[in-house]
Parts: C-alpha cells; sequence; structure tokens
C-alpha cells in the first residue's frame, strides 16, 4: 500500500494534479557546433547521437518549461525550431519558445583580454567560435511574455554598481578605457521572462549562462566577472535596474561555480542560495550537477524557487547504468523541480 501510494504521488505531481503546478528544468545541453548552422544542420540529420541523446534525456524528465544552455543561437532561431520539432516528434510538445543573441562569440575589435591583439576569440564580449555560439533558449509548455519584461544582455560591466573590475598586480585597470566602454557583463544573457501558467496566474523566471571563473591571468578578470554576474542576479530581484511583475520568481540557470569546490568567488554563488527571496531545495543542496574530465564533479548548475512558492519534488538525473542517454548528451545533468504556485 505505501509503494502504491508513493507512485499515485508522484504520478500526481508528474502530471500536475492542480492547474498551477509545473514542472521546470535547467539544462546545459552543451549542444554547441564550430560554426554558424551546423548545429540546425546536425538535428535536421537526426541521426546525430547527441542530439537524439539530448532530446531522449528531455523526453524522460517531460518538463513543462525547460531552459537549455550551451545551445547555439541563429538568426530566425531555426536551430530552435528544429529542435523542438524533434521533441514533438518523441511525445513531449513544448510549443513556446524564446532565445535572443548571447554576447558568446560577439565581436568587439577591441584588445579585451590585455594581449595586444584584436579581434581573436578572447576578443569578443564572452568566448564563442562564433556570435550565437552556446545561447540560452527557452521551451514552454506555457505562454511567455516575450520579449522578456527584463533583459540586461547589453549592460556594460562598468555599470553595475560596486563593479568589481579586474586590476594588474600593481594595481592599475585592468581593462582599458576602450574596453570598458564596450565589455558587457552578461557572457550570455540575462533574461526576466513572464510565463503564463493560466489566465490569471503567472511567475518570472530569471535565467543566466554565467562564464567560467578561470582561463584568466593574476588579474582574475574571469572570476571577477562570474562574480559580478551572480551579483547582477541579485540587484534584478532587488527591483534595481526595472520592477519585476508583481508574480513569483524562479532563478534559474548556470553560475559555472560550485559553493563548496574549485576556483571562483565561492561567495558569490553562496549568496544567492541563501538569498532570502530565494529557497535552496533539500533535494538539490549538495548534488554535483557536471562531470568535467581531470577535474571532477561540481554543482555548477541551479534552479532556485521563491520562498512563497512550494516544491514537491527535484532532483538532478544522474545516469544510473552505463548505457544511459546522459552520458552521451553532456557533461552536464539535466536539473528538475516540480512547483507549485501560492494559491
Amino acid at each position: 500500500m505505501r509503494a502504491l501510494c508513493l507512485t499515485v504521488l508522484l504520478i500526481c505531481t508528474a502530471s500536475f494534479c492542480g492547474a498551477e503546478t509545473f514542472r521546470i528544468a535547467t539544462f546545459n545541453t552543451e549542444l554547441s557546433r564550430k560554426g554558424p548552422g551546423l548545429l540546425l544542420r546536425d538535428i535536421q540529420k537526426g541521426t546525430d547521437p547527441q542530439l537524439l541523446a539530448v532530446a531522449a534525456v528531455i523526453v524522460d524528465t517531460r518538463p513543462d518549461i525547460l531552459v537549455l544552455q550551451g545551445f547555439d543561437w541563429d538568426h530566425g532561431l531555426k536551430a530552435l525550431g528544429a529542435f523542438q520539432s524533434l521533441l514533438t516528434s518523441k511525445g513531449l510538445s513544448l510549443q513556446y519558445s524564446y532565445s535572443a543573441r548571447p554576447n558568446s562569440g560577439l565581436a568587439t575589435h577591441i584588445d579585451l583580454d590585455g594581449d595586444g591583439e584584436q579581434n581573436n576569440l578572447k576578443d569578443a564580449q564572452s568566448f564563442g567560435e562564433f556570435t550565437g555560439a552556446r545561447g540560452i533558449a527557452l521551451l514552454s509548455k506555457f505562454p511567455l511574455t516575450v520579449p522578456p519584461v527584463l533583459d540586461l544582455t547589453a549592460l556594460l560591466w562598468k555599470d553595475l554598481p560596486s563593479a568589481d573590475l579586474p586590476l594588474t598586480p600593481d594595481g592599475h585597470a585592468f581593462l582599458s578605457q576602450d574596453a570598458l566602454n564596450v565589455q558587457r557583463l552578461s557572457s550570455t544573457n540575462h533574461w526576466a521572462i513572464s510565463v503564463h501558467l493560466t489566465k490569471d496566474t503567472s511567475f518570472t523566471l530569471l535565467t543566466f549562462q554565467a562564464g567560467p571563473p578561470v582561463f584568466d591571468g593574476p588579474e582574475d578578470r574571469n572570476g571577477l566577472r562570474n562574480q559580478d554576474e551572480l551579483r547582477l542576479i541579485e540587484y534584478m530581484l532587488s527591483g534595481q535596474f526595472g520592477p519585476l511583475p508583481d508574480a513569483p520568481v524562479v532563478v534559474l540557470g548556470g553560475a559555472n561555480l560550485d559553493p563548496n569546490q574549485g576556483e571562483g568567488k565561492r561567495e558569490a554563488i553562496k549568496r544567492l542560495l541563501t538569498h532570502p527571496q530565494l529557497q535552496d531545495l533539500p533535494n538539490l543542496q549538495d548534488i554535483n550537477t557536471v562531470d568535467w574530465p581531470h577535474i571532477g564533479q561540481m554543482r555548477v548548475d541551479y534552479i532556485l524557487p521563491g520562498t512563497d512558492l512550494t516544491a514537491y519534488d527535484a532532483g538532478v538525473l544522474w545516469p544510473e547504468t552505463a548505457d544511459h542517454p546522459a552520458i552521451l548528451a553532456s557533461r552536464h545533468r539535466l536539473v528538475w523541480a516540480d512547483i507549485s504556485l501560492p494559491e
């Protein structure tokens, strides 16, 4: 009887017995290719093993709202539309979508990394082989208010209050004035988007994908930028860059930062995990979300619902067998949560 009751509870949660309950997920798919248009090509071919594995992981989890990181953006969102169709063909219809050009791969024509050269990969707004590489995409069963109610993708790093800008070892500014005038803070995007579960109920989805706090020098440019990308989330929550809709908030995405190990300013993610407006769900605490070769497992992908929301269940999809699609899909693992809006 106990097992039967548990099964009924899980079925009820997964099929959303209440109209205002939903399953949300975030997944760094690492579906980025070496050039523009190649992701669309691979989706249309229908035989790419990684793409099929990513789709299998998503369909198995059956989210109502899904944010993808590491998904190449293109004009017209053709790759995203093709991926929607792939999911639909496998029984998961997420008919609403949104994406926009990320900062990754966006050329500046300025020496941003201080190596005396211009127009190499590290002189883009953030690292990317081409404009649109490794972007963010949102798929949803429910209608979205687009464009976002708040989009800080273009915010300059220097315009963040108390921006922690990098210095040379002798204490001088690492970024030139020309660099400061163009260097954006967000490595990909920072969006707040309204999701409408019913005519009268909605919530605000606040999503991002921060850059890694490594691959720099003693100035710690990337570590400081990663920290300030997470601080921007705090400012968005406080309304400092414009009010969010009067609705519950869910923060989710990739912080590229573990609270307990690895490089980076770990206090930045600890502040988000203990933010008074957010809750770090017990089922997700201390659960790793990525397995990097030669580095190991870390927790770097997050779902943080507002404190006024109820979470029935949550988890990280780690493979139980060596042939599970999650192993081939990505080094990252899909993170999900079943959440209900307040009555």
